[in-house]
């Protein structure tokens, strides 16, 4: 990804970083970026761990099926006549 970034470039970029947001601001954007990425982190987490909570490790299906629906009664006066 950054295979060709060398210590100039990295330096260069840097310096563009510290002159957009200041030296003042920089603190408080690397803490926001730290707790964004440990939001980010948690979610992917929880959302791994609520994957693996829904198939069994051995592949077998889950104990409790699936709730069956009925279909809805039609009321023969709102379907189309057949045509003649």
């Amino acid at each position: 990804m950054f295979a060709g970034l060398t210590g100039w470039h990295l330096l260069i970029i840097l310096a563009v970083i510290l002159l957009l947001f200041g030296a003042p601001k920089l603190p408080a954007l690397a803490k926001s970026i730290g707790q964004s990425m440990r939001i980010f982190k948690g979610e992917v987490d929880e959302l791994k761990k609520d994957g693996k909570d829904d198939k069994p490790a051995d592949g077998t299906q889950n104990a409790t099926p699936a709730p069956t629906v009925a279909p809805a009664p039609v009321d023969p006066s709102t379907e189309p006549k057949p045509k003649s």
